[in-house]
Protein backbone atom coordinates (compact mmCIF):
# COMPACT_ATOMS: atom_id res chain seq x y z
CA UNK A 1 0.00 0.00 0.00
CA UNK A 2 1.33 3.32 -0.81
CA UNK A 3 1.82 5.61 1.94
CA UNK A 4 0.10 8.92 1.27
CA UNK A 5 0.80 10.60 4.49
CA UNK A 6 0.99 14.71 3.40
CA UNK A 7 3.81 14.88 6.07
CA UNK A 8 6.33 13.04 3.81
CA UNK A 9 6.24 15.76 1.62
CA UNK A 10 7.84 17.89 4.52
CA UNK A 11 10.71 15.72 4.80
CA UNK A 12 11.05 14.56 1.42
CA UNK A 13 12.10 18.47 1.22
CA UNK A 14 13.97 18.19 4.69
CA UNK A 15 15.93 15.07 3.48
CA UNK A 16 16.70 16.90 -0.58
CA UNK A 17 17.17 20.42 0.62
CA UNK A 18 19.04 20.05 4.37
CA UNK A 19 20.63 23.25 5.22
CA UNK A 20 18.98 25.68 2.92
CA UNK A 21 16.34 28.02 4.18
CA UNK A 22 12.99 27.31 4.54
CA UNK A 23 11.19 29.06 6.69
CA UNK A 24 11.32 33.27 7.92
CA UNK A 25 9.22 34.40 10.66
CA UNK A 26 8.90 36.66 13.78
CA UNK A 27 10.06 35.15 16.66
CA UNK A 28 8.57 37.36 19.18
CA UNK A 29 9.85 40.66 18.07
CA UNK A 30 12.87 39.19 15.98
CA UNK A 31 12.82 37.67 12.47
CA UNK A 32 14.42 33.93 12.56
CA UNK A 33 15.51 31.81 9.97
CA UNK A 34 15.09 27.57 9.80
CA UNK A 35 16.34 25.77 7.40
CA UNK A 36 14.29 22.69 6.24
CA UNK A 37 16.56 19.82 8.18
CA UNK A 38 15.19 22.46 10.99
CA UNK A 39 11.38 22.12 9.97
CA UNK A 40 11.64 18.25 9.46
CA UNK A 41 13.59 17.76 13.13
CA UNK A 42 10.96 19.79 14.99
CA UNK A 43 8.49 17.91 12.92
CA UNK A 44 9.55 14.87 14.65
CA UNK A 45 10.12 16.12 17.87
CA UNK A 46 6.55 17.52 18.03
CA UNK A 47 5.42 14.47 17.24
CA UNK A 48 6.83 12.97 19.61
CA UNK A 49 5.70 15.16 21.97
CA UNK A 50 2.31 15.04 20.97
CA UNK A 51 2.08 11.57 21.15
CA UNK A 52 3.98 11.38 24.59
CA UNK A 53 0.52 13.84 25.62
CA UNK A 54 -2.06 10.84 23.96
CA UNK A 55 -2.72 12.39 20.99
CA UNK A 56 -3.13 9.52 18.50
CA UNK A 57 -4.59 8.40 14.85
CA UNK A 58 -8.15 9.66 14.35
CA UNK A 59 -8.02 12.12 16.82
CA UNK A 60 -9.34 15.78 16.41
CA UNK A 61 -6.70 18.42 17.12
CA UNK A 62 -8.09 22.16 17.07
CA UNK A 63 -4.82 24.12 15.85
CA UNK A 64 -5.22 27.79 17.32
CA UNK A 65 -2.07 28.94 16.68
CA UNK A 66 -0.95 32.32 14.85
CA UNK A 67 1.10 31.63 11.57
CA UNK A 68 4.95 30.49 12.72
CA UNK A 69 7.19 27.72 12.95
CA UNK A 70 5.11 26.12 15.43
CA UNK A 71 2.05 26.53 13.04
CA UNK A 72 3.90 24.48 10.31
CA UNK A 73 5.54 22.10 11.89
CA UNK A 74 2.94 21.17 14.72
CA UNK A 75 0.43 20.78 11.68
CA UNK A 76 2.48 18.67 9.50
CA UNK A 77 3.80 16.54 13.36
CA UNK A 78 -0.06 15.90 13.59
CA UNK A 79 -0.76 14.75 9.85
CA UNK A 80 2.18 12.65 10.55
CA UNK A 81 0.42 10.82 13.27
CA UNK A 82 -2.96 10.35 11.40
CA UNK A 83 -4.62 12.92 13.94
CA UNK A 84 -7.07 15.60 12.23
CA UNK A 85 -6.39 19.32 12.17
CA UNK A 86 -8.96 21.53 12.72
CA UNK A 87 -8.36 24.85 11.51
CA UNK A 88 -10.92 27.37 11.66
CA UNK A 89 -10.30 31.47 10.86
CA UNK A 90 -10.65 33.08 14.17
CA UNK A 91 -11.40 36.13 12.35
CA UNK A 92 -14.96 34.75 11.51
CA UNK A 93 -16.48 36.25 14.95
CA UNK A 94 -16.44 34.86 18.52
CA UNK A 95 -20.08 33.32 17.79
CA UNK A 96 -19.52 31.74 14.08
CA UNK A 97 -16.39 30.32 16.02
CA UNK A 98 -18.06 28.72 18.83
CA UNK A 99 -20.53 27.14 16.31
CA UNK A 100 -17.78 26.04 14.61
CA UNK A 101 -16.13 24.54 17.63
CA UNK A 102 -19.30 22.41 19.09
CA UNK A 103 -19.69 21.11 15.65
CA UNK A 104 -16.67 19.08 15.34
CA UNK A 105 -16.29 17.82 18.72
CA UNK A 106 -12.68 18.34 19.33
CA UNK A 107 -10.08 15.85 21.27
CA UNK A 108 -7.39 17.88 21.80
CA UNK A 109 -6.79 21.69 21.56
CA UNK A 110 -3.71 23.27 20.78
CA UNK A 111 -3.19 27.05 21.39
CA UNK A 112 -1.85 30.20 22.40
CA UNK A 113 -2.37 31.27 25.72
CA UNK A 114 -5.46 33.89 24.40
CA UNK A 115 -7.09 30.44 22.74
CA UNK A 116 -6.61 28.82 25.58
CA UNK A 117 -8.60 30.98 27.37
CA UNK A 118 -10.96 31.47 25.53
CA UNK A 119 -11.57 27.57 25.68
CA UNK A 120 -11.85 28.57 29.79
CA UNK A 121 -14.09 30.92 29.29
CA UNK A 122 -16.85 29.10 26.79
CA UNK A 123 -16.65 25.95 28.24
CA UNK A 124 -19.47 24.54 26.46
CA UNK A 125 -18.45 24.25 22.77
CA UNK A 126 -15.17 22.82 24.01
CA UNK A 127 -16.68 20.18 26.56
CA UNK A 128 -15.25 17.28 23.85
CA UNK A 129 -11.75 18.16 24.71
CA UNK A 130 -9.87 16.17 27.12
CA UNK A 131 -6.46 17.49 27.10
CA UNK A 132 -5.29 21.18 26.50
CA UNK A 133 -1.49 21.99 25.14
CA UNK A 134 -0.08 25.69 24.94
CA UNK A 135 2.28 26.75 23.03
CA UNK A 136 4.67 30.24 23.18
CA UNK A 137 4.71 32.59 25.87
CA UNK A 138 1.80 33.54 27.86
CA UNK A 139 -0.11 32.15 30.74
CA UNK A 140 -1.37 28.20 30.20
CA UNK A 141 -4.45 28.48 32.29
CA UNK A 142 -4.57 25.05 33.02
CA UNK A 143 -2.88 23.85 30.08
CA UNK A 144 0.26 21.95 30.18
CA UNK A 145 2.88 23.65 27.94
CA UNK A 146 4.20 21.99 24.45
CA UNK A 147 7.80 22.41 23.72
CA UNK A 148 10.39 20.08 21.81
CA UNK A 149 11.74 17.35 23.95
CA UNK A 150 15.62 17.44 24.22
CA UNK A 151 15.84 13.57 22.51
CA UNK A 152 13.66 13.30 19.53
CA UNK A 153 12.27 9.31 19.68
CA UNK A 154 11.10 8.27 16.33
CA UNK A 155 7.22 9.29 16.40
CA UNK A 156 4.73 6.52 14.60
CA UNK A 157 4.27 7.33 11.00
CA UNK A 158 0.96 6.67 10.20
CA UNK A 159 0.69 5.12 6.48
CA UNK A 160 -2.00 7.07 4.92
CA UNK A 161 -4.17 6.17 2.32
CA UNK A 162 -5.71 8.39 0.12
CA UNK A 163 -9.11 8.74 1.77
CA UNK A 164 -7.57 9.27 4.71
CA UNK A 165 -9.23 11.87 7.18
CA UNK A 166 -6.15 14.54 7.31
CA UNK A 167 -8.07 17.83 8.46
CA UNK A 168 -11.14 19.91 8.54
CA UNK A 169 -11.27 23.61 7.51
CA UNK A 170 -13.94 26.00 7.90
CA UNK A 171 -15.39 28.05 5.23
CA UNK A 172 -15.38 32.21 5.90
CA UNK A 173 -19.60 31.58 6.01
CA UNK A 174 -20.00 34.42 3.35
CA UNK A 175 -22.93 32.73 2.32
CA UNK A 176 -24.85 30.90 5.27
CA UNK A 177 -22.98 29.54 8.82
CA UNK A 178 -19.69 28.06 7.99
CA UNK A 179 -19.36 24.92 7.41
CA UNK A 180 -16.34 22.23 8.20
CA UNK A 181 -14.86 20.83 5.11
CA UNK A 182 -13.25 17.06 5.70
CA UNK A 183 -9.91 17.30 3.75
CA UNK A 184 -8.18 13.98 3.05
CA UNK A 185 -4.61 13.37 2.46
CA UNK A 186 -4.97 12.13 -0.88
CA UNK A 187 -6.54 15.89 -1.69
CA UNK A 188 -3.38 17.75 -0.09
CA UNK A 189 -1.07 15.48 -2.80
CA UNK A 190 -2.76 16.91 -5.55
CA UNK A 191 -3.16 20.45 -4.16
CA UNK A 192 0.11 20.22 -4.21
CA UNK A 193 1.14 18.48 -7.74
CA UNK A 194 -1.55 20.99 -9.33
CA UNK A 195 0.15 24.00 -7.55
CA UNK A 196 3.60 22.85 -8.49
CA UNK A 197 2.73 21.65 -12.07
CA UNK A 198 0.51 24.35 -12.92
CA UNK A 199 2.10 27.36 -11.78
CA UNK A 200 5.93 26.28 -11.99
CA UNK A 201 6.39 26.35 -7.81
CA UNK A 202 8.52 24.24 -6.44
CA UNK A 203 12.63 24.81 -4.55
CA UNK A 204 14.52 28.20 -5.40
CA UNK A 205 11.11 29.69 -4.99
CA UNK A 206 10.52 32.19 -2.19
CA UNK A 207 6.92 32.36 -1.24
CA UNK A 208 5.12 34.92 1.07
CA UNK A 209 1.92 34.01 1.49
CA UNK A 210 -1.38 36.38 2.92
CA UNK A 211 -3.00 33.22 3.66
CA UNK A 212 -1.21 30.95 6.64
CA UNK A 213 -2.78 27.73 4.93
CA UNK A 214 -0.20 28.61 1.57
CA UNK A 215 2.99 28.82 4.04
CA UNK A 216 2.44 24.95 4.48
CA UNK A 217 2.23 24.32 0.50
CA UNK A 218 5.53 26.10 0.20
CA UNK A 219 7.54 24.71 2.71
CA UNK A 220 5.95 21.05 1.03
CA UNK A 221 6.75 22.36 -2.43
CA UNK A 222 10.64 22.82 -1.55
CA UNK A 223 9.79 26.28 -1.48
CA UNK A 224 10.99 29.11 0.94
CA UNK A 225 8.68 30.60 3.14
CA UNK A 226 8.35 34.18 4.20
CA UNK A 227 5.62 34.76 6.78
CA UNK A 228 4.72 38.25 6.78
CA UNK A 229 4.12 40.99 9.63
CA UNK A 230 0.55 41.35 9.39
CA UNK A 231 -3.02 39.94 10.83
CA UNK A 232 -4.10 37.26 8.30
CA UNK A 233 -7.98 37.78 9.58
CA UNK A 234 -7.54 41.17 8.41
CA UNK A 235 -6.06 41.53 5.14
CA UNK A 236 -7.62 45.00 4.20
CA UNK A 237 -5.39 46.46 6.87
CA UNK A 238 -2.31 45.11 5.94
CA UNK A 239 0.75 47.72 6.75
CA UNK A 240 1.74 48.06 2.95
CA UNK A 241 5.40 49.52 4.49
CA UNK A 242 5.80 45.93 6.12
CA UNK A 243 4.71 43.86 3.53
CA UNK A 244 6.97 45.28 0.88
CA UNK A 245 10.03 45.23 3.31
CA UNK A 246 10.30 41.52 2.99
CA UNK A 247 9.09 41.26 -0.32
CA UNK A 248 12.20 43.09 -1.05
CA UNK A 249 14.60 41.48 1.74
CA UNK A 250 14.20 38.24 0.42
CA UNK A 251 13.62 38.64 -3.04
CA UNK A 252 10.70 37.22 -3.05
CA UNK A 253 9.59 35.04 -6.08
CA UNK A 254 5.49 34.09 -5.98
CA UNK A 255 2.88 35.50 -3.30
CA UNK A 256 -0.75 34.25 -2.56
CA UNK A 257 -2.87 36.68 -1.18
CA UNK A 258 -6.14 37.83 -1.49
CA UNK A 259 -7.25 41.32 -3.77
CA UNK A 260 -7.55 43.14 -0.50
CA UNK A 261 -4.04 42.63 -0.04
CA UNK A 262 -2.96 44.16 -3.67
CA UNK A 263 -4.84 46.25 -4.01
CA UNK A 264 -3.17 48.42 -0.70
CA UNK A 265 0.54 46.92 -1.68
CA UNK A 266 -0.56 48.06 -5.49
CA UNK A 267 -1.41 51.34 -4.56
CA UNK A 268 1.74 52.10 -2.19
CA UNK A 269 4.44 50.67 -4.65
CA UNK A 270 2.66 53.46 -7.14
CA UNK A 271 3.61 55.84 -5.20
CA UNK A 272 6.41 55.39 -3.32
CA UNK A 273 7.74 54.61 -7.58
CA UNK A 274 8.42 50.21 -6.00
CA UNK A 275 9.01 47.88 -8.07
CA UNK A 276 8.59 44.36 -6.58
CA UNK A 277 11.04 41.48 -7.23
CA UNK A 278 8.01 39.25 -7.49
CA UNK A 279 7.48 37.23 -10.63
CA UNK A 280 4.21 35.21 -9.96
CA UNK A 281 1.15 36.79 -8.02
CA UNK A 282 -1.87 34.36 -7.04
CA UNK A 283 -4.98 36.29 -6.22
CA UNK A 284 -8.06 34.75 -5.28
CA UNK A 285 -10.83 34.89 -2.73
CA UNK A 286 -13.05 37.50 -4.67
CA UNK A 287 -13.30 38.17 -8.50
CA UNK A 288 -10.04 40.58 -9.19
CA UNK A 289 -10.73 43.49 -11.61
CA UNK A 290 -8.76 44.17 -14.63
CA UNK A 291 -8.08 47.82 -12.92
CA UNK A 292 -6.04 46.12 -10.17
CA UNK A 293 -4.64 43.65 -12.31
CA UNK A 294 -3.50 46.45 -14.88
CA UNK A 295 -2.18 48.26 -11.53
CA UNK A 296 -0.07 45.27 -10.34
CA UNK A 297 1.38 45.07 -14.35
CA UNK A 298 2.94 48.61 -13.25
CA UNK A 299 4.80 47.46 -9.86
CA UNK A 300 6.11 44.01 -11.25
CA UNK A 301 9.17 42.93 -13.70
CA UNK A 302 7.63 43.15 -17.60
CA UNK A 303 7.83 39.08 -17.29
CA UNK A 304 5.59 38.43 -14.12
CA UNK A 305 3.20 36.88 -13.95
CA UNK A 306 -0.39 37.48 -12.63
CA UNK A 307 -2.95 34.67 -11.73
CA UNK A 308 -6.99 34.90 -10.57
CA UNK A 309 -7.65 31.18 -9.15
CA UNK A 310 -11.50 30.04 -8.98
CA UNK A 311 -12.20 27.80 -6.74
CA UNK A 312 -13.39 27.20 -3.03
CA UNK A 313 -13.05 25.98 0.36
CA UNK A 314 -14.51 22.25 -0.84
CA UNK A 315 -12.85 22.62 -4.13
CA UNK A 316 -9.38 24.61 -4.72
CA UNK A 317 -7.60 25.27 -7.20
CA UNK A 318 -10.98 24.33 -10.09
CA UNK A 319 -9.98 26.88 -12.82
CA UNK A 320 -6.96 29.79 -13.27
CA UNK A 321 -6.88 33.03 -16.15
CA UNK A 322 -3.59 34.63 -16.42
CA UNK A 323 -3.70 38.89 -15.83
CA UNK A 324 -2.93 39.87 -19.47
CA UNK A 325 -6.04 37.60 -21.26
CA UNK A 326 -8.04 38.98 -18.66
CA UNK A 327 -6.45 42.64 -19.67
CA UNK A 328 -6.22 42.37 -23.03
CA UNK A 329 -9.67 39.99 -23.75
CA UNK A 330 -11.75 39.48 -20.73
CA UNK A 331 -12.19 43.02 -18.80
CA UNK A 332 -13.51 44.72 -21.67
CA UNK A 333 -16.51 42.48 -21.58
CA UNK A 334 -16.59 42.16 -17.71
CA UNK A 335 -17.19 45.63 -17.62
CA UNK A 336 -19.94 45.65 -20.17
CA UNK A 337 -21.91 42.81 -18.08
CA UNK A 338 -20.82 39.62 -19.18
CA UNK A 339 -19.44 38.25 -15.36
CA UNK A 340 -15.73 37.90 -14.28
CA UNK A 341 -13.71 35.06 -16.61
CA UNK A 342 -11.98 32.83 -14.00
CA UNK A 343 -10.44 30.89 -16.93
CA UNK A 344 -10.22 27.10 -18.12
CA UNK A 345 -10.30 23.74 -15.65
CA UNK A 346 -7.31 23.20 -14.33
CA UNK A 347 -5.75 19.40 -15.51
CA UNK A 348 -7.30 16.44 -14.05
CA UNK A 349 -10.98 18.74 -13.03
CA UNK A 350 -14.21 18.70 -15.02
CA UNK A 351 -16.69 21.79 -14.95
CA UNK A 352 -20.13 21.73 -16.19
CA UNK A 353 -22.76 23.98 -16.50
CA UNK A 354 -26.19 22.49 -15.01
CA UNK A 355 -29.82 24.31 -14.46
CA UNK A 356 -30.40 25.75 -11.53
CA UNK A 357 -32.19 23.46 -8.72
CA UNK A 358 -33.55 24.20 -5.39
CA UNK A 359 -32.70 21.67 -2.81
CA UNK A 360 -30.77 18.18 -2.89
CA UNK A 361 -30.12 16.29 -6.80
CA UNK A 362 -29.86 12.88 -5.87
CA UNK A 363 -27.96 11.64 -9.05
CA UNK A 364 -26.48 12.89 -12.16
CA UNK A 365 -29.26 11.36 -14.57
CA UNK A 366 -31.62 14.36 -12.90
CA UNK A 367 -29.35 17.16 -14.22
CA UNK A 368 -29.93 19.23 -17.39
CA UNK A 369 -26.69 20.22 -18.55
CA UNK A 370 -26.50 23.71 -20.66
CA UNK A 371 -25.33 24.48 -23.47
CA UNK A 372 -22.10 27.45 -23.91
CA UNK A 373 -23.36 30.71 -23.23
CA UNK A 374 -26.13 29.75 -20.82
CA UNK A 375 -26.24 30.69 -17.20
CA UNK A 376 -26.59 28.00 -14.65
CA UNK A 377 -25.14 26.73 -11.51
CA UNK A 378 -20.84 25.91 -11.50
CA UNK A 379 -20.37 21.90 -10.52
CA UNK A 380 -16.97 20.58 -10.71
CA UNK A 381 -15.57 17.44 -10.17
CA UNK A 382 -12.18 15.95 -9.46
CA UNK A 383 -9.41 14.61 -7.16
CA UNK A 384 -9.05 18.54 -5.34
CA UNK A 385 -13.08 18.15 -4.96
CA UNK A 386 -13.61 17.14 -1.28
CA UNK A 387 -16.42 14.75 -0.80
CA UNK A 388 -17.86 15.60 2.67
CA UNK A 389 -19.14 18.27 5.36
CA UNK A 390 -17.71 17.47 8.68
CA UNK A 391 -20.86 16.09 10.75
CA UNK A 392 -23.06 18.11 8.31
CA UNK A 393 -25.18 14.96 6.25
CA UNK A 394 -27.87 17.90 5.45
CA UNK A 395 -25.82 20.18 4.04
CA UNK A 396 -23.63 17.19 2.07
CA UNK A 397 -26.89 16.24 0.25
CA UNK A 398 -27.02 19.61 -0.66
CA UNK A 399 -23.80 19.99 -1.95
CA UNK A 400 -23.08 16.73 -3.66
CA UNK A 401 -24.23 15.10 -7.14
CA UNK A 402 -23.71 11.64 -7.09
CA UNK A 403 -22.65 10.32 -10.15
CA UNK A 404 -22.06 6.63 -10.80
CA UNK A 405 -18.64 5.88 -8.59
CA UNK A 406 -17.86 9.76 -8.49
CA UNK A 407 -19.56 13.01 -7.55
CA UNK A 408 -19.90 16.70 -8.58
CA UNK A 409 -19.60 19.12 -5.95
CA UNK A 410 -22.06 22.16 -6.15
CA UNK A 411 -20.09 25.41 -6.17
CA UNK A 412 -22.71 27.37 -5.39
CA UNK A 413 -21.49 29.83 -8.06
CA UNK A 414 -24.01 30.96 -11.00
CA UNK A 415 -21.87 31.07 -14.52
CA UNK A 416 -21.25 30.02 -17.96
CA UNK A 417 -19.06 28.28 -20.10
CA UNK A 418 -17.65 30.28 -23.49
CA UNK A 419 -17.08 29.19 -27.04
CA UNK A 420 -13.29 28.67 -26.13
CA UNK A 421 -13.84 26.44 -22.96
CA UNK A 422 -13.24 29.39 -20.47
CA UNK A 423 -15.94 29.65 -16.87
CA UNK A 424 -17.48 32.90 -16.12
CA UNK A 425 -18.53 33.54 -13.21
CA UNK A 426 -22.18 35.97 -12.23
CA UNK A 427 -22.41 35.59 -9.16
CA UNK A 428 -23.72 33.68 -5.75
CA UNK A 429 -26.54 31.72 -6.29
CA UNK A 430 -27.97 32.71 -3.10
CA UNK A 431 -27.33 36.52 -4.49
CA UNK A 432 -29.57 35.54 -7.73
CA UNK A 433 -32.16 38.40 -7.60
CA UNK A 434 -35.23 37.28 -9.56
CA UNK A 435 -38.08 39.63 -10.92
CA UNK A 436 -40.98 39.58 -13.01
CA UNK A 437 -38.55 40.47 -15.99
CA UNK A 438 -36.45 37.62 -15.48
CA UNK A 439 -33.41 36.57 -13.43
CA UNK A 440 -30.71 39.44 -12.47
CA UNK A 441 -27.15 38.45 -11.49
CA UNK A 442 -24.58 40.32 -8.95
CA UNK A 443 -21.62 40.34 -10.78
CA UNK A 444 -23.04 41.14 -14.28
CA UNK A 445 -25.47 43.84 -12.95
CA UNK A 446 -22.65 45.66 -10.66
CA UNK A 447 -20.09 46.07 -13.16
CA UNK A 448 -22.35 48.34 -14.99
CA UNK A 449 -22.63 50.43 -12.13
CA UNK A 450 -19.03 50.56 -10.75
CA UNK A 451 -18.06 52.04 -14.27
CA UNK A 452 -18.99 55.54 -12.44
CA UNK A 453 -16.15 57.32 -11.40
CA UNK A 454 -17.63 57.86 -7.32
CA UNK A 455 -18.50 54.00 -6.95
CA UNK A 456 -15.87 52.16 -5.16
CA UNK A 457 -18.23 49.25 -6.02
CA UNK A 458 -21.84 48.29 -5.85
CA UNK A 459 -24.06 45.25 -4.84
CA UNK A 460 -27.43 43.78 -6.28
CA UNK A 461 -30.00 43.47 -3.87
CA UNK A 462 -33.64 41.69 -4.04
CA UNK A 463 -36.30 43.39 -2.21
CA UNK A 464 -39.92 41.94 -2.10
CA UNK A 465 -41.12 38.27 -3.02
CA UNK A 466 -39.70 35.87 -5.36
CA UNK A 467 -40.10 35.94 -8.82
CA UNK A 468 -40.98 39.82 -8.47
CA UNK A 469 -38.35 40.97 -6.07
CA UNK A 470 -37.40 45.04 -7.05
CA UNK A 471 -33.89 45.29 -7.91
CA UNK A 472 -31.89 48.21 -6.26
CA UNK A 473 -28.41 49.06 -6.04
CA UNK A 474 -26.07 49.89 -3.46
CA UNK A 475 -23.22 51.51 -3.95
CA UNK A 476 -20.30 52.36 -1.56
CA UNK A 477 -18.99 55.94 -2.67
CA UNK A 478 -15.41 56.98 -3.19
CA UNK A 479 -15.09 59.78 -0.67
CA UNK A 480 -18.50 61.83 0.39
CA UNK A 481 -21.67 62.47 -2.28
CA UNK A 482 -22.35 66.18 -1.80
CA UNK A 483 -25.65 65.45 -3.54
CA UNK A 484 -26.78 61.72 -3.40
CA UNK A 485 -29.97 62.72 -6.16
CA UNK A 486 -27.76 63.58 -8.53
CA UNK A 487 -25.96 60.60 -8.10
CA UNK A 488 -28.97 58.45 -7.95
CA UNK A 489 -29.65 60.12 -11.75
CA UNK A 490 -26.28 58.91 -12.95
CA UNK A 491 -26.60 55.78 -12.04
CA UNK A 492 -29.92 55.61 -13.52
CA UNK A 493 -28.47 56.75 -16.61
CA UNK A 494 -26.21 53.97 -16.64
CA UNK A 495 -28.99 51.28 -15.94
CA UNK A 496 -30.68 52.67 -18.84
CA UNK A 497 -27.95 52.15 -21.58
CA UNK A 498 -27.64 48.10 -20.70
CA UNK A 499 -30.26 45.80 -21.21
CA UNK A 500 -29.25 44.01 -18.24
CA UNK A 501 -30.17 46.59 -15.49
CA UNK A 502 -32.72 48.70 -17.87
CA UNK A 503 -35.20 48.06 -14.86
CA UNK A 504 -32.84 48.72 -12.18
CA UNK A 505 -34.57 52.18 -10.71
CA UNK A 506 -33.80 52.16 -6.78
CA UNK A 507 -30.45 53.06 -5.73
CA UNK A 508 -28.73 53.76 -2.08
CA UNK A 509 -25.70 54.68 -0.44
CA UNK A 510 -23.90 52.95 2.14
CA UNK A 511 -20.60 53.92 3.59
CA UNK A 512 -18.37 51.48 3.83
CA UNK A 513 -19.72 47.75 3.06
CA UNK A 514 -19.89 44.11 5.47
CA UNK A 515 -17.53 42.24 3.70
CA UNK A 516 -16.31 38.81 5.06
CA UNK A 517 -13.32 38.47 7.22
CA UNK A 518 -10.93 36.23 5.15
CA UNK A 519 -10.84 38.71 1.97
CA UNK A 520 -12.38 41.97 3.01
CA UNK A 521 -13.71 41.78 -0.12
CA UNK A 522 -16.73 39.21 -0.54
CA UNK A 523 -19.86 41.63 0.40
CA UNK A 524 -22.32 40.42 2.92
CA UNK A 525 -25.67 41.42 0.68
CA UNK A 526 -27.65 39.74 2.83
CA UNK A 527 -27.21 42.36 5.22
CA UNK A 528 -27.15 44.99 3.00
CA UNK A 529 -30.62 43.82 1.93
CA UNK A 530 -31.85 43.59 5.61
CA UNK A 531 -30.47 47.64 6.16
CA UNK A 532 -32.13 48.83 2.69
CA UNK A 533 -35.24 47.58 3.82
CA UNK A 534 -35.61 50.31 6.32
CA UNK A 535 -34.63 53.20 3.98
CA UNK A 536 -37.02 52.50 0.91
CA UNK A 537 -41.08 51.96 0.49
CA UNK A 538 -40.96 49.15 -0.53
CA UNK A 539 -42.07 45.54 0.35
CA UNK A 540 -39.16 43.55 2.01
CA UNK A 541 -40.33 40.02 1.28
Amino acid sequence: MRDCNIASALHQSAATLGEQTALVALDGKQWRQWTFADLGRNSDGYATALYDEGVRQGDRVMLMVRPSMEFVCLTFALFQLGAVVILIDPGMGYKNLLRCIGSVRPDVLIGISKAILFSRLFRAPFGSVRRRLGVGRGMLWGARRLTLPATINSPPRHAAEDNDLAAIIFTTGSTGPPKGVEYTHGIFHTQLQLIRDYYGIGPGDVDQPGFPLFGLFATALGAQAVIPDMDPTRPAQVDPVKFVRTLQAHQVTYSFGSPAIWNVVSRHCLEQGIVLPVRKVLMAGAPVSGELIERMQRILPPDAQIFTPYGATESLPVASIEGREIVDQTWPLTRMGHGACVGRALPGIDVRIIESMDGPIESWSEVRVLPPGTIGEIVVRGPVVTRAYAGNGEETRLAKIADNDTFWHRMGDMGYLDAQGRLWFCGRKAHRVRTAQGMRYTICCEAIFNEHPRVRRSALIGLGPWGEQTPVIVVEPVGPVADEQQLFVELRQLALANPLTANIEHFLVHRSFPVDIRHNAKIFREQLADWACKRVQLPCG
